[in-house]
């Protein structure tokens, strides 16, 4: 059978980061894995210098915090230039580390601020920033502010996987990378897999077969968007 002229793009990410991703490749068919649920965290006693926040999710949870009465820092450290731009719309000072948490760890310490920082975290985070901070010196506290549930692949994604036309998947994070294994295998799909992951952890923690296999330049959204440009090249 011949292939089509450019495979279908394929976006688990939560609704509001797919859609945006997707208005900027061009298009593609959404089925969201996860969707937060913001929780109401026990808060800690203390007065913070910054919050730190790893995702745009993260500073929604920070709005719903302030709406309910808590005061947060205005200072705000971020992962990336998208939820530094969440941050500052939502009325913090917010600096990026436009990379990963690894970056925005180095970011943080190389800024040398004094006070305790502040994390707003999803309840399955990977890594730990806050121990790896400590380490440094850095006074850190992490407060669980919201969690992703799971959501299966919508019937659309199911027909699309089970079809013998390659599918680009676009992964960006190593538990949306194990999220989508298990539902790939759950759904026993077929269509020859072009796995376009954000980072090397990533890549690694996408265990399904695939056919093609690309690692972004830079763990940031323009370099995902290059790189599904690259992908649809190879049909």
């Amino acid at each position: 059978m011949a292939r089509q002229s450019q495979p279908t793009v394929l976006l688990t990410r939560p609704l509001a980061q797919s859609q945006r991703f997707a208005r900027d490749i061009g298009g593609a068919l959404i089925s969201p894995l996860m969707q937060p649920k913001f929780l109401t965290p026990a808060w800690p006693a203390g007065d913070f210098a910054a919050v730190i926040f790893t995702s745009e999710t993260g500073v929604e949870a920070a709005r719903r915090i302030s709406v309910s009465g808590i005061a947060l820092p205005t200072r705000a450290f971020c992962v990336g230039d998208r939820t530094a731009a969440a941050a500052r719309s939502a009325g913090f000072d917010a600096k990026s580390a436009a990379g990963s948490v690894k970056d925005l760890s180095a970011y943080i310490q190389r800024a040398e601020s004094s006070g305790t920082m502040l994390i707003l975290r999803a309840q399955d985070s990977a890594g730990n920033l806050a121990e790896d901070l400590f380490s440094a010196g850095i006074e850190t506290v992490s407060v669980v502010a919201y969690k992703q549930q799971r959501l299966p692949l919508s019937t659309e994604a199911v027909d699309l996987l089970r079809a013998e036309e390659p599918v680009i998947v676009p992964v960006f994070s190593p538990r949306s990378a194990k999220l989508l294994t298990a539902e790939l295998s759950r759904i026993k799909a077929k269509a020859p897999i072009w796995l376009a992951a954000l980072s090397g952890a990533v890549s690694e923690a996408f265990q399904f077969p695939t056919e093609r296999k690309l690692v972004a330049v830079r763990p940031d959204g323009v370099s995902m968007r290059d790189l599904i440009g690259v992908m649809r090249g190879f049909a």
